[in-house]
């Protein structure tokens, strides 16, 4: 059962969000990992639902202080599902919701995981470095913005997935496949131009034939510019891994 069929209210969202930014690593821990941050996080709003002190509550802390583990991107589109199952069923809905967090947490770990904690700071880490070596301080606002821009993506999440349901992983699941695919694809260009662009090397060596000199770099130059700074790059690569 619930506490008077209370429903979420915008202030409870805004309290499940600040938690969320501000303190929902602190608790993570190698036994639980997230778990009590997690609890933590929506605590007040079900002391809502179920009032305090009530055995209802007491139960549904203990099924949100198992295991939890997934990307700090994703986590509060999951606690989205799952207080809406909890506002609807109550104490009813503890094997569903125990389900449904167990299942989405192993998913959104690596979608989180890799466009946000790989691929957009490769990326936009790429432009904003190459606009700070041409001198153009633009590059730290653009860093800042993309800080603020993972943000609000934390923020918006939360709601949307309360009122949209569990339905909205069937529908978003191939678009969310498409994305990661051409964010991969993106990622792997952008790295490569930053190479290009960025690494300086030049072939000094001139190879004396006759009374000629032949210029490996004037002749690399022209056709191959970054020849040599692209495989020096990668052979550090190969030998750093």
């Amino acid at each position: 059962m619930t506490n008077s069929n209370y429903k979420l209210t915008k202030e409870d969202f805004n309290q499940i969000n600040k938690r969320s930014l501000f303190t929902f690593q602190l608790g993570w821990n190698y036994e639980r990992m997230q778990a009590s941050g997690y609890l933590y996080m929506i605590l007040p709003q079900l002391c809502k639902m179920y009032g305090d002190g009530t055995p209802e509550l007491k139960e549904m802390m203990k099924v949100h202080i198992q295991f939890f583990n997934t990307s700090p991107f994703f986590h509060t589109i999951i606690a989205g599902f799952d207080l809406a199952m909890e506002e609807k069923d109550g104490v009813g809905s503890k094997d569903a919701v125990n389900g449904i967090k167990t299942g989405l947490m192993g998913p959104f770990a690596p979608l989180g995981d890799t466009i946000f904690g790989s691929l957009v700071p490769a990326i936009m880490g790429s432009v904003a470095a190459t606009m700070a070596i041409a001198g153009q301080p633009w590059g730290i606002f653009l860093w800042i913005a993309v800080a603020v821009a993972y943000d609000i993506f934390r923020w918006k999440q939360l709601e949307f997935a309360y009122k949209e349901g569990v339905n909205l992983i069937n529908n978003m699941q191939s678009t969310l496949t498409a994305l990661i695919d051409a964010a991969s694809v993106l990622g792997v260009f952008m790295m490569g131009a930053l190479v290009a662009t960025v690494i300086n090397f030049e072939i000094s060596y001139k190879l004396p034939i006759g009374e000629k000199m032949i210029d490996f770099q004037d002749i690399l130059k022209p056709n191959l510019p970054t020849f040599a700074s692209s495989n020096l790059y990668c052979l550090y690569l190969l030998v750093a891994w």
